[in-house]
């Protein structure tokens, strides 16, 4: 049987090889760029939203595994989601990877193998970029950090 930490890694390689919504998207109604100084990481992440209900979402950029898996896996989840739902999951996962959050939560689903990254405080920056982009776009900001 699989344990945790091999789901994990299978979960990070397969959404790193494959990212989901990874593409520029045209009619977005909001973008924000994020940049994480630590490691290099840099997406733009692109959400088009119709009354309040993210109706789209994808990302383009490069980074580390973790990072372009995380934006993969948030693309994924966030679609169909209004703002406040968006947001709620933003401070949730923020509390997963930083050692507040309940990895058995049902909304969060597959981000649950990002609580992994917790175990390297070095790592939960890479986890957090898009989240973060996410969250400055609905805020009407353009630039996100994890500085």
């Amino acid at each position: 049987m699989m344990d945790l930490n091999d789901l994990y890694r299978e979960v990070i390689v397969d959404h790193n090889r494959s990212p989901r919504n990874f593409r520029q998207m045209a009619d977005a109604t909001c973008m924000a760029a994020g940049h994480n100084p630590l490691c290099g990481d840099q997406l733009t992440l692109f959400l088009k939203l119709r009354d309040d209900v993210i109706e789209d979402v994808s990302f383009q950029g490069s980074g580390c595994a973790i990072s372009m898996a995380s934006a993969s896996l948030m693309t994924e989840i966030l679609k169909g989601k209004s703002e406040s739902e968006a947001t709620r999951l933003f401070d949730k996962f923020h509390a997963l990877v930083t050692d507040a959050g309940d990895e058995t939560d049902p909304d969060l689903g597959k981000l649950a193998v990002l609580a992994g990254v917790r175990q390297y405080p070095s790592r939960i920056k890479c986890a957090v970029l898009s989240w973060h982009a996410m969250n400055a776009a609905l805020h009407g900001e353009t630039r996100a950090s994890t500085e």
